[in-house]
């Protein structure tokens, strides 16, 4: 269960314009997680892209993040393809080149029936602990709580990344969840928006797409729901609302690769047809980093 707690962020996986890894990008982004003490880092999750890359480019990057993490942090790598054995070749080769953890969607071109996508999990489980990444907003597939509770019954699925309750009944949720899953079996959340609400309500874990390139003031607002020091997590949350507000607007993916941007770490292509935020956008995008700096101060680790 620890390596499914606390703050796991989610870096992008910069690509130049011909679509080749940017390994010096990802090792500049990598170190300002490690560097903030995030507790895990997510890659090749949605935000890295995963979907988008060749069996072939996730090992690259793979390979580019262990050589830079060197085991400072540990790496939960996504693993999820349309194919069975596609995702089950991921997870060996995440294993051998020394992962730490999976997280793995149910990516489907077909709507997936449960007993299909609990036999996926069979198949691709194996030696590394497992995240399911319910994420239906982007599979189309929703993972109903017998359907958890049974998958977690399979040895080393040890945790659910869960989207944001549309009731905002995050306590109950949790409650209904851990009452039908072993102990240690670990719930997290992603969806930046509702970090604040999940974490003060009990979550195990928040699976941040922000804390890949601001992990400093994502940590603060973990530790201080960590700590139930409610009031200085709704600060911090009050200033990552403009920046929760662009991600609503148009997809944290996108306003990602323009943060990156801002911040000065490098620029990098979102895979087409991704497109880039509009040049009109920047404003807001400076605007919202600004506004985080302004209150949470010197963890922003901007260059502003």
């Amino acid at each position: 269960m620890t390596l499914f707690t606390g703050l796991s962020a989610f870096p992008l996986t910069p690509m130049d314009d011909e679509g080749r890894l940017d390994a010096d990008l990802l090792g500049r982004t990598l170190d300002r997680i490690v560097t903030a003490g995030a507790d895990s880092i997510g890659l090749l999750g949605s935000t890295g892209g995963y979907v988008y890359l060749t069996p072939e480019e996730r090992k690259r990057t793979l390979r580019a993040a262990v050589e830079c993490v060197d085991g400072r942090t540990p790496l939960i790598v996504g693993v999820g393809a349309l194919r069975t054995d596609t995702a089950e070749d991921l997870a060996r080769d995440a294993k051998a080149m020394g992962a730490d953890g999976l997280l793995l969607a149910p990516v489907s071109y077909q709507p997936l029936t449960e007993e299909e996508v609990f036999r996926h999990f069979e198949a691709v489980a194996g030696d590394l602990p497992l995240c399911i990444y319910n994420n239906p907003g982007t599979t189309r597939f929703s993972f109903s709580p017998d359907l958890i509770a049974r998958l977690a019954e399979i040895p080393n699925v040890a945790a659910v990344k869960m989207p944001l309750p549309a009731n905002g009944d995050y306590a109950g949720e949790l409650r209904r969840l851990r009452a039908m899953t072993p102990g240690g079996f670990a719930i997290g959340y992603s969806g930046d928006w509702g970090a604040k609400d999940a974490l003060l309500a009990g979550v195990d874990s928040w699976y941040s797409v922000a804390a890949g390139l601001l992990p400093g003031p994502a940590l603060a607002l973990v530790r201080a729901a960590q700590a139930g020091n409610a009031a200085e997590a709704e600060r911090i949350d009050s200033a990552f609302q403009p920046l929760w507000a662009l991600f609503r607007e148009f997809g944290s993916y996108r306003v990602m690769f323009m943060l990156a941007e801002v911040l000065g770490i490098g620029h990098a292509s979102p895979p087409r047809p991704i497109l880039p935020l509009p040049e009109a956008c920047r404003g807001r995008v400076q605007a919202a980093l600004e506004h985080l700096v302004d209150v949470v101060g010197d963890r922003a680790e901007s260059p502003i």
